[in-house]
């Protein structure tokens, strides 16, 4: 039996790649930081299977991420976590290097001083932002750098180091460059869930109104469960290499939003341009998109275009397997689905407020 130490194991991709690789057959250890609040909601179903085991550790502490490594001595470790929120990151610039930057080089040594760098297998979570202010589209394993943020710029040391420990140790290290990849267990921070959510919200008359960056921003969107075999592949490949994983489909911002208020049952009709655009119900002539500067970055990527021609090629890789169209319409209806669920219990709430304030019930 294999086993895969997995960190990130609590976030979208780490839950799915889990469930991937127990039905797999693995033994399949979990990275998790200590925290007096409960996030554990997407691994939850997952905890106490025979082959499911959790460690504490944070890749800001190396004796943690030694000591996990040392004691599990995995045949795969795919490294997920991160601060992983490109705005977040203009923000909380030293944090995201620490985990982003440092926490890649802290797993490595890790993996180097147990005495594994032989028979260890290493994926490393790379991210299309390294493209950041685009140099030509679309992008591919050979397309330059040029990080656009601090947490593009955190990310690329995360890639250099991996390779330049695979060249100087001989090491199974290799980094997908993963394009956007979303999902039902997407965080509602980020735009694509932050769209099925409002669209949900306001179709069920729980929100007046959705707030915007840039609507024009393109992106590959893909499906994550899609995603997390390809990073499997990867370390099943006969050598080390990296790999861009993408569907090679780009899409903007507002086609999203169109897509998912479409499948809540509102049909948008936008008008304007720039900060001044907005979305109309068409049925109702009411404004529930709203373009917003709090949203826009400092520095804004635009323009995110994947090829995934070498993972199609080399590994047998499938990224039309889910198509956009039906990426949004899993993620609205799942967030249809938990908003009238919340507005139930709402319901239940109030109604037993108002017996008790009756009398009727003590």
């Amino acid at each position: 039996m294999k086993k895969a130490l997995i960190t990130g194991v609590t976030g979208q991709d780490g839950s799915f790649l889990a469930e991937f690789l127990l039905e797999k057959g693995y033994d399949v250890h979990g990275l998790i930081r200590r925290s007096s609040v409960d996030f554990r909601e997407r691994i939850a179903h997952l905890e106490g299977r025979e082959n499911f085991h959790l460690h504490y550790g944070d890749l800001c502490d190396s004796s943690s991420i030694f000591g996990v490594i040392a004691a599990v001595r995995p045949d795969e470790i795919y490294n997920l976590a991160a601060q992983s929120h490109v705005q977040v990151s203009f923000d909380s610039p030293e944090f995201t290097a620490d985990i982003d930057a440092t926490g890649v080089l802290r797993v490595l040594e890790a993996v180097r001083h147990a005495g594994l760098a032989g028979t260890c297998r290493i994926y490393q979570a790379s991210t299309s932002e390294l493209y950041g202010k685009v140099e030509e589209v679309p992008q591919n394993e050979q397309t330059p750098f040029h990080p656009y943020s601090p947490y593009a710029v955190a990310k690329q040391y995360g890639f250099w180091i991996v390779k330049e420990y695979r060249e100087a140790y001989g090491m199974f290290a290799c980094s997908g460059i993963l394009f956007n990849h979303e999902s039902e267990r997407r965080g509602e921070t980020f735009v694509t869930r932050k769209i099925t959510l409002a669209a949900a919200r306001i179709a069920q008359g729980k929100q007046e109104k959705l707030l915007l960056g840039n609507l024009d921003s393109l992106r590959d969107w893909g499906y994550a469960k899609d995603y997390v075999e390809c990073m499997w592949l990867i370390l099943q490949h006969h050598r080390p290499e990296d790999f861009v994983i993408a569907t090679g489909v780009q899409h903007s911002v507002r086609e999203f939003a169109l897509l998912a208020f479409r499948e809540a049952g509102i049909e948008l009709e936008f008008r304007g341009s720039g900060i001044d655009e907005k979305g109309y119900d068409r049925a109702t002539g009411r404004v529930v998109v709203e373009v917003s500067p709090d949203f826009y970055r400092p520095t804004d990527v635009v323009n995110l275009w994947g090829d995934p021609s070498k993972a199609k090629r080399e590994l047998g890789w499938n990224p039309a397997k889910t198509s956009f169209l039906e990426l949004v319409q899993l993620m609205v209806r799942h967030d249809m689905e938990k908003v009238a669920v919340e507005r139930a219990g709402e319901r239940v709430r109030t109604n037993l407020a108002e017996y008790l304030e009756k009398g009727v019930v003590k």
